[in-house]
């Protein structure tokens, strides 16, 4: 007959809590990481802040930097299973560990070299993960340096991977994809297919900022050598554009209808004005500059002249130059008020200022041209 006495203590003992058993060697470790703590945690606070300040300076942007020292209970089942391994504490490489999660594939290279500069790297123990080609490999193709600090004795470790890598590790956690438990073979092909879709989509990433990253310089070097037509109107082109300081005759000359300071604004606002109003590349815009420089300054000498402005803002040329395009276009007010709502937003004063302009600048020379 079944003793359920007997039974129910078996299963109580099964069900506790394990205790590590640990030898006096390995006792002695744990002292000596218990007398050493302290020495972990500056060498973790230096080694991280360091690490921030390499890179940055650097111009490698982190998602995140993560850092942990291995708990006691940690070390004590690390112990329990491979005491054996580990002459003293020194032998243990992974006490303190950094994690750095990058945003793009080729930013681990970057940040493993600039790490390579500040520490020794034990190449032995370190290991490249991303060389792995299994199909369920993706969470895990970390790249894994063992390091040395100087004035710090003991062994660290650091990983680099991206931000798509990181999240699938912490995901399959979840689902038990690389915990040891068996699960249903048809839950295991949809999970390799995630992770093959993530890691053609993190290579993808990269491959896109590369492209643009091009791009950024043939567009660079095509503003600069004034090929202003070959260029298409983008935010990256506009910037270029802004950067040559292209209304600074204009606003120079209205400047000086009364002496005035310009004050410097951003006219990144004005890319919406420029394509809303038709321009398809810079040489539009330039266009829009040598046609209607005179009637930009005709409505600045009209507004300034019987004032005493003595401040003006470095928008005053784009926003003149746009006013007398679009009037000599015989766009009359409900263009002039089109070009305030794509400036400042739909508000029903636009319709007040574009009547006044059209009013005024029906006197003016380059209107009867």
């Amino acid at each position: 007959m079944l003793n359920f006495e007997k039974l129910t203590e078996f299963l109580n003992r099964m069900t506790m809590s394990h205790t590590p058993h640990l030898d006096s060697h390995c006792l002695a470790i744990l002292q000596e990481y218990k007398d050493k703590r302290p020495e972990f945690e500056e060498a973790e606070a230096r080694i991280v802040a360091l690490l921030k300040q390499t890179l940055k300076e650097a111009g490698i942007h982190l998602a995140s930097i993560e850092s942990r020292i291995k708990t006691e209970s940690s070390l004590e089942g690390k112990l329990e299973r491979k005491g054996t391994k580990y002459k003293s504490l020194a032998d243990i490489t992974d006490i303190l560990g950094v994690r750095l999660i990058t945003y793009y594939i080729d930013d681990v290279d970057k940040v493993a070299t600039a790490i390579e500069r500040l520490f020794d790297v034990d190449w032995e123990n370190s290991i490249d993960k991303r060389k792995l080609h299994d199909i369920d490999s993706f969470g895990y193709l970390s790249l894994h340096y063992v390091c040395t600090a100087e004035g710090f004795p003991y062994k660290f470790e650091i990983q680099m991977r991206t931000v798509l890598q990181h999240a699938w590790a912490n995901l399959d956690h979840d689902t038990g994809y690389k915990s040891g438990v068996e699960i249903p073979k048809r839950y295991m092909r949809s999970m390799s297919r995630l992770a093959g879709m993530l890691e053609l989509i993190d290579e993808e990433f990269s491959k896109i900022r590369s492209e643009l990253t091009d791009y950024r310089r043939k567009i660079h070097k095509l503003v600069a050598s004034g090929n202003l037509d070959e260029v298409p109107l983008d935010g990256d082109s506009f910037r270029s554009f802004l950067d040559m300081d292209p209304f600074r005759q204009i606003n120079k000359k209205i400047a000086a209808v009364n002496q005035a300071e310009i004050q410097e604004v951003s006219l990144l606002p004005y890319l919406a004005v420029f394509k809303g109003i038709g321009c398809n590349t810079l040489g539009d815009i330039h266009k829009i500059i040598k046609d209607n420089f005179e009637g930009a300054y005709q409505i600045a000498c009209y507004q300034m002249g019987l004032t005493d402005l003595d401040i003006v803002s470095s928008s005053i040329g784009p926003q003149n130059l746009c006013i007398a395009y679009i009037l000599k276009k015989g766009w009359g007010k409900g263009g002039v008020r089109y070009f305030f709502d794509l400036l400042n937003g739909k508000e029903k004063s636009n319709e007040t200022v574009a009547e006044m302009i059209v009013e005024q600048a029906k006197e003016l020379p380059f209107m009867n041209q």
